[in-house]
Formats: C-alpha cells, sequence, structure tokens
C-alpha cells in the first residue's frame, strides 16, 4: 500500500496528523494521534506488554524524559549522534546528505561514513539542491540531541533523551539489589524520545518526537547459551538477510547458533520472538527479515546488530532494532558516574559487568505497517469495500453496537447492552448515526472485529445479530 494511501486514510479517519496544524509556523516532524489512532497506538503497546514483558516474566519501568549531560557524556550520544549535514549556499535548505546520496545511488550508506566521504560522492554524483538546482556546501556532522536548562538562570544542563532505553541501565543496579531478580532478566520500558532530525518527512516513518518499546536482556556473557525455554523455539525459522550474500536465508535459530551466524542462543530467542510478534500483527513471514549490519553501519555501541525490516510499499522498512550492546552502556555509565555497576551470580565468587541485547521497536513506525498489512480493498458486485483486518489484540474496539433503528426502543435496548458489555469489560462503543450499512462500513474502516446489532426480533426473542468485519 503506498505511503500516501496511508496518510490519506490516517487524515480521513483521524488517525494521527501534524501537530499544531492551525498555524503555518509548526515545525515539522511532531504528530498528533486522533481518537481512534490514539486507541489502536494503546492497543499495541498493551499487545507488545503482553507479548514481550508479561510472557516473559520481564520486568518494566518508566523512566524519565529528561536526563543530565554527564548521562549522555557516558552513553557517547554527545559525541556520536550525528547525522551529515550539508546546505545549499543559495536558498539555505538543509539536507542529510546521506539521503541525497541514498536516493541517487539506489542504497544506503554505512552509518559511520565521513564527512570526507560525502562530499566526494555529492560531486561524483553531481548532486544540487533539489529545490533551487543550485551547489551544496561543504557536509558537516551535526548532533541530533535535544537540550534543556533544569532549574532558574539556566540551571542544569540537560537534554531530552535521543532513545527511550537509557533509564532502563541506570535503574539496573537498583532493580538488581531489591534482591528478588536473577540473570538473565528484560527490562522493558515505552518512553518517549526526541530527534532534532534534519529533514523529517514520510509521516511517522521519521519524526522528531518518537516513541519506542524496548526490552534490554541483561544477562552473563559466559551463560549466553544457558536459555531456559530454548525448546520452544530451537526449530524455529528466522528470516535473516545475510552479508555474505545479500540474501534473504530462512535458518533455524539452532542452525543460526551452530554455523555462529549469532552470537549465541539467547540471541536466536530473542530474534525469534520479536518476529513472531510483527508475524502477530499480521504481517507475513516472507514480508519479513533480519538484516544484518556491518561493522560501519552499526551503532557506536553494537557489536551485533540484525535490524528487524518489514516490506512496506516495495521498500524494506526498519521497525526494530536488535542490538548486541555488550557491557558498553553498563561499563561506561559506571566509569562516569564512579559507581560499582558490578553484580555477583549467587554462587558466583567473583563480579561482572552484565552484558545487554537491546530489541528496540518504533511504536510510530509499528503503526504504519499494522495500517499496510491490515488495509483490505474487495469488489463485492459494484460496491468496493475498504476495511482494516486489524488483529482482535490491537483493534481500536472489540466490538460495535448499534441498534437497526433509533425508534420503538431499539436505541434503548442497543445503549443499555453496549454499557452492560463494558460493565464486563468488553471494549465496546455505541453508534446510532446513519444506516446500518454506513456503521458497519465506518466500523469495517477502524478495524473492529465485531458487530452487534439490536432489531425488532431482538425485542421479541431477546437474541442478536452477530456481524465478523472480515467475512461480514
Amino acid at each position: 500500500m503506498p505511503f500516501s494511501e496511508i496518510t490519506n486514510l490516517a487524515q480521513r479517519r483521524g488517525f494521527f496528523f501534524p501537530s499544531a496544524e492551525i498555524y503555518d509556523n509548526a515545525p515539522a516532524g511532531f504528530f498528533d494521534y486522533g481518537p481512534e489512532g490514539s486507541r489502536i497506538k494503546q492497543r499495541l503497546i498493551q499487545h507488545w506488554r503482553k507479548t514481550l514483558i508479561e510472557k516473559e516474566a520481564n520486568l518494566e519501568i518508566d523512566g524519565s524524559i529528561v536526563l543530565p549531560e554527564s548521562v549522555f557524556r557516558a552513553s557517547g550520544h554527545l559525541e556520536n549522534f550525528n547525522d551529515p549535514l550539508v546546505t545549499c549556499d543559495t536558498c539555505k535548505t538543509a539536507y542529510r546528505a546521506d539521503k541525497l546520496i541514498e536516493e541517487k545511488m539506489g542504497h544506503e550508506i554505512p552509518e559511520g561514513a565521513s564527512t570526507e566521504f560525502f562530499d566526494q560522492k555529492i560531486a561524483e554524483l553531481k548532486i544540487v539542491c533539489p529545490k533551487d538546482k543550485k551547489p551544496l556546501g561543504k557536509t558537516t556532522k551535526f548532533n541530533m540531541m535535544l537540550s534543556t536548562d533544569v532549574g532558574p538562570l539556566k540551571g542544569t544542563k540537560a537534554y531530552l533523551k535521543p532513545e527511550a532505553c537509557q533509564n532502563i541501565f541506570l535503574d539496573f543496579t537498583r532493580i538488581w539489589k531489591s534482591g528478588r531478580v536473577k540473570l538473565p532478566i528484560g527490562i522493558g520500558q515505552v518512553g518517549k524520545a526526541y530527534r532534532n532530525e534534519i529533514a523529517p518527512r514520510q509521516g511517522l516513518l521519521r519524526t522528531r518526537e518518537l516513541e519506542q518499546m524496548d526490552v534490554e536482556v541483561f544477562f552473563n556473557p559466559a551463560k549466553i547459551n544457558d536459555v531456559e525455554k530454548w525448546d520452544q523455539v530451537k526449530d524455529y525459522k528466522l528470516q535473516l538477510y545475510l552479508l555474505s550474500d545479500k540474501t534473504i536465508h530462512s535458518i533455524s535459530c539452532h542452525e543460526a547458533v551452530e554455523r555462529k551466524i549469532v552470537s549465541g542462543k539467547l540471541i536466536a530467542y530473542w530474534l525469534a520472538r520479536a518476529q513472531q510478534f510483527f508475524n502477530s500483527l499480521n504481517t507475513p513471514i516472507e514480508k519479513i527479515r533480519f538484516r544484518e549490519l556491518e561493522k560501519e553501519a552499526r551503532a557506536f555501541y553494537a557489536a551485533e546488530t540484525w535490524d528487524l525490516e518489514v516490506k512496506m510499499d516495495e521498500n524494506w522498512v526498519e521497525l526494530a532494532a536488535c542490538n548486541y550492546r555488550t557491557d558498553y552502556d553498563l561499563k561506561s555509565h559506571g566509569k562516569e558516574s564512579k559507581q560499582d555497576l558490578a553484580v555477583r551470580e549467587e554462587g558466583t565468587p567473583e563480579k561482572f559487568i552484565p552484558h545487554i541485547f537491546e530489541i528496540s521497536i518504533g511504536v510510530g513506525r509499528t503503526f504504519l505497517l499494522m495500517i499496510d498489512a491490515n488495509y483490505r480493498t474487495e469488489k463485492r458486485g459494484t460496491e468496493e469495500r475498504t476495511f482494516l483486518d486489524l488483529p482482535f489484540e490491537v483493534a481500536p474496539y472489540q466490538v460495535g453496537v448499534f441498534p437497526l433503528m433509533k425508534k420503538d426502543g431499539l436505541a434503548e435496548k442497543a445503549d443499555e447492552l453496549c454499557t452492560f458489555l463494558q460493565s464486563m469489560n468488553v471494549n465496546a462503543f455505541y453508534d446510532e448515526s446513519g444506516s446500518i450499512g454506513k456503521r458497519y462500513a465506518r466500523a469495517d474502516e477502524i478495524g473492529v472485529p465485531f458487530a452487534i446489532t439490536i432489531d425488532y426480533e431482538s425485542m421479541e426473542k431477546r437474541t442478536v445479530t452477530l456481524r465478523e468485519r472480515t467475512s461480514m
């Protein structure tokens, strides 16, 4: 489904739209979710929570958005969280140099490429300003951190976190010392992150304010192959896009470990759980891949990276970053804070710094995926029907309750039934506006799986008509 159609549907149904859109000077890259969009997003988060937190016996925190400058000095973001910036000499429009080059070459540029590399490619490919066709200036590094001052008179320098996960690393020792956890343990968080993007575009795909669903798995590196539930996934096949031949291979978790494609069983286990999560959103397996990243393309903290990508509009779009962060985070924060973040497992004499494997999922990007993967159009006679085939777990409502007519007590009976369902924790809504066909169509378009209709027979026999969205 083209992104233009996704955006059209989103605007029509009020799923999401630009923040402060009534103002001409509103900055790009910020979005609001409307009533139905907000419900779908919250249901998505709940599905993530049940799937990757509760079922896996992981923990969850809720961390602050603003953190002191020292946190990001230790994490490496102050030095390394940069995008290549190039500006038109004439109109002064700013662009990401890598995106201009990628559009011309048709493939991605490694994340660690130098400014000299970008200048050379811009010259070779004769790239000019897309706006006025004038020459571009030299490439510079642009740090995407958004800063603030905490307290009066410019107080303490702080930053809005550029990735949601830093709180998890900072809180790990406190959670460990509670004495109720043992390794391996996953700690999750749903959180906002802020990135001063040079040129935000494609709706929710590249924004300045974003939301992430993170799971950080802390483990003893000497026990990377001790996975309690290994038998549940060992024969499960991962879709791995390998650097060796730039091809997708369907490889079992067991084989991926045996062939040393991944660093150990724990990595394969969590890749399997991530793939299963996206498959549960009605994404066909053949449209999912884990792209192995070469060293130059990985984030500065990662020893091994698999980007989970989904095919959307004929393009592979990254929806989750799966990073083996080793002991980088705890070691760096321990050094900067002058705190001992090493742990000692029960029955083990020596202390060690736990390693971390991360699954970081973009909420907005996954929201777009769900619209793309579940958007359906079908012909029925001369009529064309459009609906969202959303899984029950992420639909904005479970059921709509409709009176066939507003008169003869049908509306009152339908409203009574809806109130009863809500009292039983069923996610139900009531609608009496327009014809019954239009009400079905509205519910179908936002992905409501079931509709209950109260008609005259309901009044006589205390029965209802139950309609299933996809089959009608």
